[in-house]
């Protein structure tokens, strides 16, 4: 077909672990999977065969044996993955203890270091040592805001290790960023830097930190990693904490232990945008977030030993939770920090050189601003070691594709992804067997009932709907924080459709199996990829006195999305320059860049419902000139007409 850019030869897929994996089930349950499709109708038919055989192929190691593989009710959410069974997450990730490199952390100014397997594994052994030391015990909460460093991943490892809950988040989030998240979680001990650098800047964080801390009473312990800022006092840091440096903290050596956890034990909480209040706590657990990524790690990107994955990410994205997972298949993890365009656009690009990286992950935005840059990575760069490009956060358009084979590699697998933070995990990805369309994600992740459904609950074949999934699977986040009842994991996830996961993705199955995903079905954010919640900048520009009233949307723009932000002025109050600016500078401030609206534009009046609830999916289709469905629902429909055809968002 002439859509189909890349295809593997036979040889490729003969020695790949997803075919491996493919004959390993034929031969144990006497089947004849002859291709991708028929592996996946399996896997969702038979789960319980499946997610064994994953525990199996992959030697999964529990401590105390299962009941059974899976105990459900007759509707989602009602599973119980495993149940009886014990383990431990870091186990996995430190199975290796050989001279070989599992770690490469560099920083945007030129700064590398590694680690061997051996050494991280003491790394963990010490920092778990003094962790254990300062009370952390089973389902405690230790919180990062870190760069993308690996001593970032040793803390995560030696939390884990003891059973205690890991959340991180990054530096560039603003106070009130953190705060809205580790405050629900009231960590007991939080790990983060003293300054940070991004674009040639080194950013000091002290005065952010101290307020930071003013709301974290749970506190009892403060670990401060200098990095950018060499000079950093424990003095400078207000709190009631025990405060420690980094180095001061522990000392490498010996054996970790590995305290063995229910299946379904907290392991990660992860943050929703924020887009209706405070971002939603995610807890994630233990067995399930293992078993989902050694599948998606060692069978779809067809990672082990001797490979090396990279992913551009913050530690406040689940990427960041999904890269370093590889660890688990004996693949190496190369962590960048800063900047991906500093000192120039072809840093990363270097970087595929420099540590041999085989799979190599990004995001729509990466390829479009290279292409527009007039880069050409083929010519400039060797990528001899490039075998798979991953790319997720956002739609990668037809044209990416067609610059990638063009431009960057002919002979790449070219893997679009999509799935997100409620999972920490992909439902729609890329695999080792199967062709590359253009424009399109390969396929739906084995083990993943995902079906796309219209309005009236139907599956829909080469219609737009709502990305669901139909049945259990072990990465379904296991609640969130302060739901005893479940009740607002419910709201959140089935009650679209009850009894099934809504994703909220607008999306589209192909008739050959290919998946389009459209864009989010509600009013969340994605500049460049990452989604912002429209509550978090209303928090930051309430603080401005002359806004009376705003909405932010995202505009399509240039293969992207730009944030838009339309504000309603006291009278006699003017949008010039200084007061854009003001507004830019509080909402930088206290989030991140990325909330950073584009455009700033003034209106006269912001649609409600009759309920006085701000309609950002009304105003987001007037701008893009849609219809607008229900316009009964407002207490306002005429404001609609404030934003149609403004003359400043055409360029």
């Amino acid at each position: 077909m002439s859509d189909i850019l890349w295809q593997p030869d036979a040889d490729r897929i003969a020695r790949s672990r997803m075919d491996t994996f493919r004959r390993f089930l034929n031969q144990r349950h006497a089947l004849t999977l002859d291709d991708y499709p028929a592996l996946h109708q399996w896997s969702v038919e038979q789960r319980e065969a499946f997610w064994q055989a994953i525990v199996d192929f992959f030697e999964i190691r529990f401590r105390t044996q299962p009941d059974a593989v899976l105990r459900e009710g007759t509707q989602m959410p009602s599973a119980e993955w495993f149940p009886g069974a014990t383990l431990n997450f870091a186990e996995h990730l430190l199975r290796r203890r050989d001279d070989g490199v599992a770690v490469v952390a560099v920083a945007e100014n030129g700064q590398r270091e590694q680690l061997t397997w051996s050494e991280l594994a003491e790394h963990v052994a010490g920092l778990q040592n003094s962790l254990r030391a300062a009370g952390v015990g089973l389902g405690d909460r230790v919180a990062a805001c870190m760069p993308n460093t690996w001593q970032t991943l040793v803390a995560m490892l030696a939390t884990t290790s003891l059973g205690a809950t890991w959340s991180c988040s990054s530096p560039d989030f603003g106070t009130h960023g953190v705060i809205d998240r580790f405050g629900q979680i009231e960590p007991k001990v939080l790990l983060t830097c003293a300054g940070y650098r991004y674009a040639g800047k080194a950013i000091d964080q002290t005065a952010k930190l101290n307020e930071i801390l003013d709301r974290l009473p749970s506190l009892q312990q403060l670990i401060i990693v200098p990095y950018a800022r060499p000079q950093a006092r424990i003095e400078d840091y207000r709190t009631g904490a025990n405060v420690t440096l980094w180095e001061d903290f522990y000392e490498p050596g010996g054996e970790p232990d590995f305290v063995p956890v229910d299946f379904n034990h907290p392991l990660y909480v992860l943050y929703s945008s924020g887009t209706t209040g405070v971002p939603k706590c995610i807890v994630h657990s233990t067995g399930g977030v293992l078993l989902q990524h050694v599948k998606e790690h060692g069978l779809h990107c067809d990672l082990g030993p001797g490979d090396r994955l990279f992913y551009y990410t913050t530690c406040g994205w689940m990427m960041w939770n999904w890269l370093v997972s590889a660890l688990a298949v004996g693949s190496s993890v190369v962590l960048y920090d800063g900047s991906p365009f500093y000192p120039d656009n072809q840093r990363l690009l270097d970087l595929i050189d420099d540590e041999r990286i085989n799979v190599f992950g990004t995001s729509p935005k990466f390829l479009a601003t290279l292409e527009s840059s007039g880069v050409k990575p083929r010519d400039s760069h060797d990528l001899s070691s490039l075998k798979t490009l991953l790319c997720t956060g956002s739609a990668l358009s037809p044209q990416s594709y067609d610059f990638v084979y063009r431009d960057f590699k002919p002979d790449v697998c070219l893997s679009s992804m999509s799935g997100g933070t409620d999972i920490v995990s992909c439902f729609v990805n890329g695999n080792p067997l199967s062709p590359v369309r253009r424009g399109e994600i390969m396929g739906k992740s084995l083990g993943m009932a995902v079906e796309v459904w219209n309005d009236a609950g139907q599956a829909v074949v080469g219609e737009k709907g709502e990305l669901v999934c139909t049945r259990h699977f072990p990465a379904m986040p296991i609640g969130l924080w302060n739901d005893a009842d479940g009740e607002k994991l419910r709201q959140s996830y089935f009650s679209q459709f009850p009894g099934v996961w809504a994703q909220g993705d607008y999306a589209e199955q192909l008739a050959h199996g290919g998946m389009l995903i459209h864009g989010r079905s509600d009013a969340v954010l994605n500049p460049g990829g990452v989604r912002i919640g429209t509550a978090e900048i209303y928090r930051q520009v309430e603080k401005i006195p002359q806004v009376l009233d705003s909405v932010a949307i995202g505009q399509q723009w240039q293969d992207d999305v730009r944030v838009v932000l339309f504000v309603r002025l006291k009278d006699g109050v003017a949008l010039d320059e200084a007061l854009q600016l003001q507004i830019r500078q509080v909402i930088r401030a206290n989030t991140t860049p990325r909330h950073v609206p584009a455009k700033i534009v003034a209106v006269t009046d912001i649609p409600r419902t009759i309920s006085g609830k701000i309609v950002e999916l009304a105003v987001r289709n007037v701008v893009h000139g849609e219809a607008v469905k229900n316009t009964d629902a407002l207490a306002n429909p005429e404001a609609l007409e404030l934003f149609r055809n403004r003359p400043e968002l055409v360029s």
